[in-house]
């Protein structure tokens, strides 16, 4: 009986998440700040706090719901102080999402991500019951965060309770068919018991929600997203939330990329979140608002460019939403002082006024944004978690050696995803499982595999199935070097040779970096870690090194794969200059541009566009971290669209796809009208906006 009623409950959430989701995606983006609540403060200072968001333009935020400020020691609730801020929040019309923080030290800045013992989970429950019923009846409430960045950066916590549930697991856990031809392998139990363990966790505290609150919105915010990706399954996850969110502080989560790379940093993670969520609506739910002076790895304080370029980079990855972290600073203990829009007068800083007038100029444009949806280009980079898997299992130090460092298969992604997006184009970026590999036809579509290290069995036919159908494949470095149980697959009967056309015959270290001669026509590419040489089978020679084939082309049914066996998107990251590999990308990826969204006409160097669709028309943001001023063409969709200017400025009489002007630092959104229209003055749109 109890199963079945945990049945119900689930099913009626998943029902009722459905219409939130709904709701969501038909909502104008927004930005919102999250409000920090701690003993001490007065109902002055959280009235004026919300009062300040309401007239800023901010219409969300969010609140940590700390139990150990609800929670007295002689087993009372006491509530009042945050009623007093949802109080506030009804009277300014300011939604809130409320966090759920369960009792931890005070020391513990990200919370709980997995109960301690079957007491720990008890108490939390009873936390869930006494917080969600109470709070549910504020008309304030607009969603529950189910914990606070959930992921540990791959390690169990070390206890009974969490030894016993992957006891549990390993119980009930099927074995699939395959079994790396019998073969003794590495043990991957506890990689793979971590990526069901949050599973399980989110999804408990879903089911006590829905418990008590059936109807009400559910979300959760993943974090440091380029490192633990891999214990994420996002696909899992949507059936019991109604978004998907995420926490992008460069301080804290920007680890493999300078100040420079922010901007396209924050747009590979705006993907990835994007990706993870498939279906359903997703936003940015933890944005670095202000200075980190003694917390996060990297000391910063966001220059008010930089609040723009990371807005707007959400929105035009289709994100519902962004929330600053925070509004307020917190008054004492780790973080005092920091992160905060305000500054310590309680005035908005030039940050918020950045973010306020991006708040505003997508609520005078509700109608375009509220439809807006990303253009797809057609490419996407696939990563693999069990290459991280097998990555972090295998390192051995050699930090030296760039392909050998701990990151280096998220790099290798990175690094095409950068080159293309000084091309100009959007690609998607997205864990294997998320691509949708059921579609009939994928012509014109392509899948970049660059240095994914571990391919599982069950990808190998689907990766076929892709390239049969019409798909272009473009592989890089050691790709497929191992199956998901770092069995070495590329030795003997190679799984994917038939495939790729050939397989390896061996591949070699060397010590610099190394040119890469490609032919037909004539490109030379730097590589670093290692020279794969290919023995050939069906496949054509695309490339040498002396006397051996550095690189193949194979026929494979409707469609086409390209091989390098050799690491050219981590050297190109790595020298910091994608001169090449743009020039590799135009040629091998030339039938997806050519039908690509609004594009660069040719590659610029720290810069990126993305686009989206409303209706009949295109929204472009372009964004300038070149450090000089630019004039650039673009080309693609709409190449002959009259445009204005719906953010930033343009010293032109009109906006023409063919002769955009943006300086330093700055970010340009355009909106382009279809061709044949009165054509927007530049002039008339400054005019209403100043």
């Amino acid at each position: 009986m109890r199963r079945l009623c945990i049945y119900i409950l689930v099913s009626l959430g998943i029902v009722i998440s459905s219409e939130a989701q709904l709701s969501l995606k038909k909502q104008t983006p927004f930005v919102g700040a999250e409000v920090f609540i701690e003993p001490g403060q007065t109902p002055e200072e959280i009235d004026y706090w919300f009062r300040v968001l309401k007239d800023k333009g901010m219409d969300y935020c969010r609140i940590r719901m700390f139990e150990s400020y609800m929670h007295k020691p002689d087993g009372s609730w006491d509530y009042s102080l945050f009623d007093l801020a949802f109080r506030s929040a009804e009277k300014y019309g300011i939604g809130i999402f409320g966090s759920i923080f369960p009792a931890t030290s005070f020391s513990d800045l990200g919370g709980i991500k997995f109960p301690s013992s079957e007491e720990h989970l008890q108490s939390i429950k009873v936390f869930l019951e006494n917080l969600v019923n109470h709070f549910k009846t504020f008309p304030s409430l607009y969603a529950w965060v189910l914990i606070n960045e959930p992921g540990t950066g791959g390690s169990i916590p070390n206890n009974e309770f969490s030894f016993r549930k992957m006891a549990e697991w390993k119980k009930n856990k099927k074995q699939g068919p395959y079994d790396s031809n019998g073969f003794n392998t590495l043990d991957f139990t506890a990689d793979r018991f971590l990526l069901d363990y949050n599973t399980w966790f989110l999804h408990w505290i879903a089911e006590e929600i829905v418990r008590y609150d059936p109807g009400r919105p559910l979300h959760v915010n993943n974090h440091q997203i380029f490192q633990n990706a891999a214990e994420y399954d996002f696909p899992a996850w949507r059936s019991f939330l109604s978004s998907l969110g995420g926490s992008a502080h460069p301080s804290w989560h920007f680890g493999y990329f300078n100040r420079q790379q922010y901007a396209v940093a924050m747009s590979a993670n705006s993907e990835m979140i994007k990706s993870g969520a498939g279906n359903i609506p997703w936003l940015m739910t933890e944005l670095q608002g202000g200075n980190n002076t003694y917390s996060g790895g990297i000391p910063m304080c966001p220059t008010s460019q930089e609040i723009g370029q990371w807005l707007w980079l959400n929105v035009a990855t289709g994100s519902k939403g962004s929330i600053f972290w925070c509004l307020n600073p917190r008054a004492s203990g780790f973080e005092s002082g920091e992160w905060a829009l305000l500054d310590f007068q309680g005035n908005p800083s030039e940050r918020m006024e950045a973010a306020s007038e991006i708040a505003f100029v997508l609520k005078k444009n509700a109608d375009l944004f509220s439809a807006a949806i990303p253009c797809e280009s057609g490419i996407n980079i696939l990563y693999t978690r069990e290459s991280l898997w097998v990555e972090k299992k295998m390192h051995a130090g050699g930090e030296g050696y760039e392909g050998r460092s701990q990151g280096a298969v998220m790099k290798s992604a990175l690094g095409y995803f950068e080159a293309l997006g000084e091309m100009g184009l959007q690609s998607n970026l997205k864990e294997i499982a998320e691509f949708d590999f059921s579609e009939e036809d994928y012509t014109g579509k392509a899948i970049i595999l660059a240095h994914q290290i571990s391919v599982a069995s069950a990808y190998w036919p689907k990766l076929e199935a892709f390239v049969a159908k019409g798909g272009r494949l473009l592989v890089d470095g050691l790709t497929a070097y191992y199956d998901e149980n770092a069995f070495c697959i590329a030795q003997g009967n190679f799984p994917l040779g038939k495939l790729f056309g050939g397989q390896i015959k061996e591949f070699k270290a060397i010590d610099s970096t190394f040119m890469v001669r490609l032919n037909s026509p004539a490109i030379d590419l730097p590589s670093l870690g290692w020279r794969g040489v290919i023995h050939l089978t069906t496949g054509q020679q695309a490339g040498r090194y002396g006397n051996e084939i550095i690189a193949a082309r194979n026929k494979f049914g409707k469609g086409e794969v390209f091989w390098i066996p050799s690491l050219l998107g981590l050297a190109a990251r790595s020298k910091g200059d994608y001169t090449s590999l743009c020039r590799l990308l135009e040629r091998e990826l030339t039938a997806t541009i050519e039908v690509a969204p609004l594009h660069f006409t040719r590659p610029q160097k720290k810069m990126l566009i993305k686009t989206m669709q409303s209706g009949n028309k295109y929204i472009s943001v372009i964004i300038n971290k070149s450090g000089a001023a630019r004039s650039v063409s673009l080309t693609g969709i709409g190449q002959n669209r009259a445009g204005a200017v719906l953010f930033g400025k343009m010293p032109l009489k009109e906006v023409r796809a063919d002769n955009l002007y943006i300086g330093p630092e700055e970010t340009l959104v355009l909106e382009w009208k279809e061709p044949g229209t009165d054509q927007y003055k530049i002039n008339q749109v400054q005019n209403e906006k100043f």
